[in-house]
């Protein structure tokens, strides 16, 4: 790993900056040379490495999925779709054994949140330097200052993206809670539990803190585990080649349960919070 000119904290920072494409405070569009400038650029920015691998590995998954589902045959199945087919199995036993309500939306939903998440957790256990240094050669190309190009490469260490996702789902918690209480039913709920009509404040502060918990724990449990994951993979390409390998290679091997683990608890509580959305009360 070559740090080039930059200091230990600037090679961590640079790691740890986004690719960020926005609207500066003068008007004009175009990308943030550095914290500041994203800063600046306020709510009108995007990431654009986060939106880009997000994107790649969404459309990764329903490549692989829908190949092993024009090619299932019952008569000879192959590796591939036996691989697939446990995976389906898996989140199907998962939903069955925690979701109680009658909605076909709820399995789709499950596999797609565990696979994409599994995915885009996976480019956490890709060498920190690659894709960085391959993105800054390419921008040198095209006149840009290397050390001006940034690129995150794992999408969930950017709580954008995990609040962006854990929100998708809260609306979905809103919405069924609504369809299947009714107005008045979700009202209820969160006006008369836990201590009936004459607490009716203390019920409303307890269960909203309750509701509004449910998209924050999703995104920052997502958000914390791999951050963390990340940060530890970057101070290790900081040490000398010879130790880099000897506590990077069993961190990545350890890494692959977190991976899997987080996408796993991410999925299960989706499914336990769409549940709780389908209970009626009485």
């Amino acid at each position: 790993m070559a740090t080039g000119e930059l200091t230990s904290s600037a090679y961590i920072k640079h790691h740890l900056q986004n690719l960020t494409y926005g609207k500066f405070p003068d008007g004009h569009w175009g990308f943030a040379e550095n914290a500041i400038e994203a800063k600046e650029m306020g709510f009108m920015a995007f990431h654009v490495d986060t939106l880009g691998f997000s994107f790649v590995l969404g459309v990764l998954f329903l490549f692989l999925f829908a190949k092993a589902a024009k090619r299932a045959s019952i008569d000879a199945p192959s590796g591939f779709q036996n691989f697939v087919e446990s995976i389906i199995d898996f989140i199907d036993d998962n939903v069955r054994g925690s979701f109680k309500g009658q909605n076909p939306m709820v399995a789709p939903l499950a596999l797609t949140t565990f696979i994409w998440i599994f995915l885009m957790n996976t480019m956490d256990l890709v060498p920190v330097d690659w894709l960085p240094v391959l993105a800054q050669k390419i921008g040198g190309l095209f006149g840009a200052d290397p050390h001006h190009v940034y690129l995150k490469v794992v999408p969930t260490t950017d709580p954008n993206m995990t609040f962006g996702m854990s929100i998708g789902i809260f609306l979905l918690i809103l919405f069924y809670s609504v369809k299947e209480k009714g107005i008045g039913g979700f009202v209820g709920e969160l006006t008369l539990h836990p201590f009936g009509k004459w607490m009716l404040p203390a019920n409303l502060f307890l269960e909203g803190v309750n509701l509004l918990a449910k998209p924050v724990s999703l995104a920052l449990r997502l958000f914390g585990n791999m951050y963390a994951g990340e940060m530890i993979f970057i101070l290790c390409a900081l040490l000398p080649f010879w130790i880099q390998w000897s506590l990077s290679l069993p961190w990545a091997i350890f890494h692959i349960l977190i991976v899997t683990l987080q996408a796993f608890i991410f999925m299960t509580l989706v499914i336990v919070y769409m549940d709780m959305a389908h209970q009626k009360e009485h």
